[in-house]
């Protein structure tokens, strides 16, 4: 829970991560170079390279060195398990989904990979143990389901979308003025 007060307004804040899949038909342990995923969706290599660049200039801009000429695109299931696994500890859950990011974004990481997983999560501070019961089983997934059926109900299409209140949705990475009309509504509506 954090305590938002700027701009002329106070708004306590909690926040989560929920999980969604860009392409949950992605095949487990089947990673794929983002450059040639985005060709094949967007239609070309130039296209895909049009927007790794654009999204690599946009992250360089706040200070983030993506490296997308070796990110590989791969089913997320497990790393979702991983985060709520993490959300049901005393631990930070945000903490370990930037070590996820961290790895996919600037590593060129399989993060589907449950070698890979299970040295991020126990550097995080997961037990060894918990982690490759978790990672070596289906455990989790049932609740993954439902999450991604809640995600479905939202409207979510895309990441990021934040949701706030269970009322608003901001698709994309949109500019602060944005997120900021957003949180005063949200702080007025909390007043009232």
């Amino acid at each position: 829970m954090a305590n938002l007060t700027s701009a002329g307004f106070h708004l306590n804040l909690e926040v989560n991560y929920r999980p969604f899949q860009l392409d949950p038909t992605a095949p487990l342990d089947e990673p794929t170079p983002v450059r040639e995923a985005y060709a094949k969706k967007f239609g070309s290599p130039q296209r895909a390279d049009e927007i790794l660049s654009h999204v690599t200039t946009i992250a360089a801009a706040e200070g983030v060195t993506f490296r997308m000429d070796i990110a590989q695109r791969a089913n997320t299931s497990r790393a979702h398990r991983l985060i709520a696994l993490a959300q049901s500890t005393e631990l930070d859950h945000t903490k370990l989904k930037e070590l996820l990011m961290i790895a996919y974004f600037c590593d060129g990481k399989d993060i589907s990979n449950i070698t890979t997983l299970t040295k991020i999560a126990t550097d995080f501070g997961l037990g060894d143990e918990e982690v490759s019961a978790l990672l070596n089983s289906e455990l989790g997934s049932e609740q993954l389901k439902a999450e991604l059926i809640r995600a479905g109900e939202l409207g979510i299409t895309a990441v990021p979308t934040y949701v706030f209140d269970g009322q608003w949705s901001v698709p994309g990475a949109q500019d602060t003025e944005t997120f900021e009309r957003v949180l005063k509504k949200l702080s007025q509506q909390e007043n009232e």
